[in-house]
């Protein structure tokens, strides 16, 4: 099966709101916009019944090369994680 593309998703969601297509783009650019500030500035952005975007601290650890087998030293870092929510896990499984 293949994967929606970006205008196929924006198709179908202007034909189910009855929104033109500009109106859809906008909404969505606007909305991934506001994700990413809100995570930046508080850690974490909540859409309800869909999932959690948070960011989260990864301790530095040690790591492998796996071309030479050598040992070395990952760094420390900040990551973006996004989980799921319940209700989403429920309806997709």
């Amino acid at each position: 099966m293949a994967k929606l593309t970006k205008s196929q998703v924006l198709n179908a969601l202007a034909e189910k709101t009855e929104m033109s297509k500009k109106d859809v783009d906008s909404f969505l650019e606007t909305l991934t916009a506001l994700a990413y500030d809100e995570v930046k500035t508080n850690g974490e952005f909540v859409l309800p019944g869909f999932g959690k975007m948070v960011k989260a601290h990864r301790k530095a650890r040690m790591g492998v090369n796996p071309a030479t087998g050598e040992k070395i030293q990952i760094a420390a870092k900040t990551v973006c994680k996004f989980r799921l929510s319940k209700a989403a896990k429920e309806a997709v499984l």
